[in-house]
């Protein structure tokens, strides 16, 4: 299957990182089908060059690439084991699936054997970059699954990713992505309360802040999402409490389950999990204030 127009592709979910999926696999070309139960959302992305179909099973049966951008785990099996008869009735070639959603390795390798029997190809790739990175293409990607679909999904994921690392079998994309956002999730926690120190030791948090980012402290967290969304107070980088609270609590879960002992994990994990003041529906880098409101 080639680049553009003849190579259509099916994103299913069209939230704020599948929506800029669509539009950039459109803008790039791609013949682009997109699925969401928001009318709204599907508005948007047709304004973009997406073309919204009315049922997720006439975009299975329609694209020869599939791109899920889905809340949970539960979500995403729903969609494949609701829709095998869609998924199972295209002959030849191998249809790939390319989830991006934040799901669990479990889930992900149980999927990719059903799907592999039926001559379709399962990639769990989680993705990190934020709205803007799905919009201009420029998303990083960590792949699980095999060398064979990996190199068949490779139109796509280079469309929408300016980093693809394949991390190993199926759910190891999953696993590289909670680790992710574990360190996330505890980078804001712990340049808050740095930030906190020195504002209580009389030092500008501001200026402390520019010192960490040229110093060995310095994290994505503080350098991009600090500037950005915490110390302008505009708390709108696009990913909720609800999402990071899920992602933490899924990576503590995996720690459980593998027996490895994580005592600072713990202790994030119980923080982000207090459900204080903040609402799931608020954005997550409202953990990072530093300043007492």
């Amino acid at each position: 299957m080639a680049d553009g127009k003849e190579t259509a592709v099916g994103v299913i979910g069209l939230g704020s990182m599948g929506l800029g999926m669509a539009q950039t696999l459109a803008g790039k070309g791609f013949r682009t089908f997109g699925f969401d139960l928001s009318a709204q959302r599907a508005a948007l992305a047709e304004e973009s060059g997406v073309i919204p179909l009315t049922s997720i099973a006439d975009v299975l049966r329609q694209s020869d690439y599939l791109v899920f951008s889905l809340p949970t785990a539960k979500d995403v099996a729903g969609v494949v084991n609701d829709h095998l008869d869609a998924l199972s009735g295209r002959k030849g070639h191998r249809i790939i699936i390319i989830d991006t959603s934040t799901s669990e390795p479990a889930v992900s390798r149980e999927l990719a054997e059903k799907l592999d029997g039926l001559g379709i190809g399962f990639l769990d790739a989680p993705v990190s970059g934020g709205p803007s990175g799905a919009a201009s293409g420029k998303l990083t990607m960590m792949i699980g699954g095999s060398d064979e679909d990996v190199a068949l999904a490779r139109p796509v994921i280079e469309a929408l990713a300016a980093k693809a690392l394949h991390v190993g079998p199926s759910g190891a994309g999953n696993v590289a992505k909670l680790v992710n956002n574990l360190l996330a999730a505890a980078h804001l926690l712990t340049t808050s309360e740095g930030l906190k120190l020195a504002q209580a030791a009389g030092i500008d948090p501001e200026a402390a802040l520019r010192v960490v980012n040229a110093a060995s402290g310095r994290s994505m967290i503080s350098e991009v999402h600090f500037p950005t969304w915490v110390v302008s107070n505009r708390f709108d980088s696009g990913f909720s409490m609800g999402l990071m609270r899920k992602d933490v609590r899924l990576a503590s879960e995996l720690a459980q389950q593998t027996g490895a002992q994580l005592p600072v994990a713990e202790l994030v994990a119980k923080l982000w999990a207090e459900p204080g003041k903040l609402k799931d529906s608020d954005d997550f880098t409202h953990m990072g204030a530093f300043r007492e409101s």
